[in-house]
């Protein structure tokens, strides 16, 4: 957000609403749309705004924050090496031992199904890790 934007009193899903309304372009288009298919996914998925600016979602742990750049929208899942991912979808921060992430860029296509299957498995592990 813009550094003249004021984040004090306002909610985590108001700020990520207003970060989706300033970029205006492909990337707010896509963070919208990843933004519905989590709260799709886990109707019960927490929002919330983090670290200076970062939209993050939630459910019994973190699931995944949602960066954008200029070329890139970036899921990053905190546990994203212990889930399984048969479709493939991460594509990025594949060599760390906790992190993997989806760079989404202009154009590119959601795997929807995959997509959606993926958070369930991010809830899952987060509900098993709870315990």
């Amino acid at each position: 957000m813009k550094k003249s934007a004021t984040t004090k009193g306002e909610s985590p899903s108001g700020l990520i609403d207003a970060r989706i309304k300033e970029l205006d372009d492909w990337r707010g288009k896509t963070l919208s749309h990843v933004r519905a298919l989590i709260k799709q996914a886990d109707p019960e998925v927490v929002e919330e705004w983090k670290w200076g600016g970062v939209p993050v979602w939630s459910h019994d742990g973190l699931i995944c924050t949602g960066e954008t750049y200029k070329s890139v929208v970036k899921l990053t899942f905190s546990k994203g090496a212990s889930l399984k991912d048969p479709s493939r979808l991460f594509n990025s921060s594949l060599e760390g031992n906790a992190r993997r992430a989806i760079d989404f860029h202009e154009g590119d296509e959601i795997d929807e199904d995959a997509f959606k299957t993926l958070i369930r498995a991010a809830v899952a592990l987060n509900r098993s890790s709870a315990r």
